[in-house]
C-alpha cells in the first residue's frame, strides 16, 4: 500500500487545487464517499451522517465496497486515474499518516481553528488524526475492541454471573455447552480470532510485554508468558464450532447469535452492539456488557474517520470541509455512535444519549490518565496479515502446538 500510494504523489499533486475555500455547507455541495460499513447497524449509523447532509441540500453519492483492503485498492486506483473521491472513509491508526507525508490529502484546519476541536477531542485523538501540526482527518467515533458481550437469556437461565476472570469464562462456556447452546460465537473471518488472541496476550504478558511484541520486539514473542497466552487460545477454540461450520459466517452473524439466545458469549468490539441494537435488542434485557477479564479499555481502542483526497473538481474543496464540520456536529456524533456500538470522539457531548455499555465506555475514554491505543496497529500490514493468519491457523488445527505456533509468530516478527 505504501509503495502503491507514493506512486501516486507526483500525479496528484500536479493536478490538485489549492485548499483556500470557506468551510460553509452552501447548498448544493456534492461529495461520493467511499465505505466499507456496509452491515445493517454499520449502514444505520452512516445513515445519520448521509442524512444531514441530504437535509442541508447536498448531494451524496455512495460508494459502498466489501472490506478495508477493497477500499484501499479502490481509493489507490481512482486517485492514479486522476478522479479521487471526494471522501473516504479511513481507520486512523500509525500506517494513516502515510496520506499526508506523501501529499495526497487535504488538510481541514479552517474547519478545525474555527469549531475549536482542539478544546473538544481527546489528546490521543488530535495526535492520530494530526500531522505535522495540522488535521487531516475526520474522526466519526472511537471504537474498543475487548468486549466480551453475553446472552442474558442464557446467563439468566443458568443463573450465571458476568464473567470477570479468564477461570469465569471457562466455567460459563462448559454450563453453557452442557445445557445444549453454544458456548462462544465465533464467525469463519481470521481477524476475529487474532482478536480474541490480543486480548488473552494482554492478560498474560501486561502492557509492557504487549507491547514490546506489536513494537517489533522479536525476543519479547519468545517470552513464556507468549506460550501461557496460545494455551488460553487453544482452550477458547474447544468452545467454538469447527471451520467447517463457521464457513461462510460473518463477525455479525455470531453476534445475532448472542441477541437470538443461542450462544452464550461474545468476544468482539463494540461495533457488536450497534449490531445488537440494530437487530431490535436492548443492553440488560437481551444483551449483557463487560470488558474482557485483565484487560484495560483504553489499550484496545480504534479510531474511525474520514480522509478527504487532493481534488480538482470545482467546490469540492468547500464541500469536504463542510462534510468535515457536519462529522463533527454532536448531535450526529452522539446519533452516530448509538447505532454504531461506538464511543463519541467529542468530549462535551450529552452521555446520556448513550446506554449503560455506551456510557461505560465513554467514562473509561475520557479518563486521560489511561490514554493509550492497540498496539497491534503498531505492526506493519504486511506483517500483521502474516501474524493473524498464524494465529487462525493454531486456532482451527489442534495438531499445531503451542511452542510452534510461537516460533512462527517469532520469525514475523524476527523477519520484519
Amino acid at each position: 500500500m505504501k509503495l502503491l500510494l507514493k506512486g501516486l504523489c507526483l500525479a496528484v499533486t500536479m493536478t490538485a487545487a489549492s485548499a483556500q475555500d470557506d468551510a460553509v455547507a452552501d447548498p448544493g455541495l456534492a461529495v461520493d464517499v467511499v465505505h466499507y460499513w456496509i452491515s445493517k447497524s454499520e449502514s444505520a449509523a452512516l445513515d445519520v451522517y448521509r442524512q444531514a447532509w441530504t437535509e442541508a441540500g447536498n448531494r451524496w453519492a455512495d460508494l459502498p465496497v466489501e472490506n478495508e483492503a477493497a477500499l484501499k485498492r479502490i481509493v489507490s486506483d481512482r486517485i492514479a486515474n486522476g478522479y479521487p473521491p471526494a471522501v473516504t472513509q479511513w481507520n486512523v491508526d500509525e500506517g494513516a499518516r502515510e496520506l499526508p507525508e506523501m501529499g495526497i490529502v487535504n488538510d481541514i484546519e479552517p474547519v478545525v481553528r474555527e469549531d475549536h476541536w482542539r478544546d473538544r477531542l481527546p489528546s490521543f485523538v488530535l495526535e492520530r488524526i494530526s500531522y505535522q501540526e495540522k488535521v487531516y482527518f475526520a474522526p466519526s467515533d472511537i471504537h474498543v475492541e475487548n468486549w466480551l458481550w453475553t446472552s442474558q437469556k442464557i446467563f439468566d437461565e443458568l443463573g450465571l454471573e458476568t464473567p470477570e476472570t479468564w477461570d469465569d469464562i471457562f466455567a460459563a462456556a462448559d454450563r453453557i455447552a452442557a445445557a445444549g447452546y453454544r458456548p462462544i460465537a465465533l464467525g469463519s473471518a481470521p481477524w476475529e480470532i487474532a482478536l480474541i488472541f490480543h486480548n488473552i496476550m494482554y492478560y498474560a504478558m501486561g502492557p509492557e510485554e504487549y507491547a514490546r511484541v506489536f513494537n517489533g520486539d522479536a525476543e519479547a514473542v519468545l517470552d513464556p508468558r507468549m506460550l501461557d497466552a496460545l494455551d488460553l487460545l487453544r482452550r477458547v477454540s474447544r468452545y467454538v464450532e469447527p471451520p467447517e461450520a463457521r464457513a461462510g459466517k460473518n463477525w455479525a452473524d455470531a453476534t445475532a447469535m448472542i441477541g437470538r439466545g443461542e450462544a452464550g458469549m461474545q468476544f468482539m468490539g463494540d461495533w457488536a452492539k450497534g449490531e445488537l441494537v440494530s437487530l431490535g435488542y436492548t443492553a440488560d434485557r437481551d444483551f449483557g456488557c463487560n470488558l474482557t477479564p485483565g484487560t484495560s479499555i483504553t489499550y484496545f481502542m480504534v479510531i474511525d474517520a474520514f480522509a478527504f483526497p487532493l481534488t480538482t473538481r470545482e467546490g469540492e474543496t468547500q464541500a469536504q470541509q463542510a462534510f468535515a464540520r457536519m462529522v463533527l456536529d454532536p448531535n450526529n456524533q452522539v446519533a452516530f455512535s448509538r447505532l454504531k456500538g461506538s464511543l463519541p470522539v467529542r468530549t462535551d457531548v450529552d452521555p446520556r444519549g448513550l446506554d449503560r455499555c455506551g456510557q461505560l465506555g465513554l467514562q473509561r475514554i475520557l479518563d486521560e490518565k489511561h490514554e493509550a491505543s492497540v498496539h497491534s496497529r503498531a505492526m506493519p500490514s504486511h506483517e500483521m496479515v502474516a501474524w493473524i493468519s498464524i494465529l487462525a491457523e493454531f486456532f482451527d488445527d489442534k495438531t499445531i502446538s503451542s511452542r510452534t505456533a510461537q516460533q512462527r509468530l517469532y520469525q514475523v516478527v524476527n523477519v520484519g
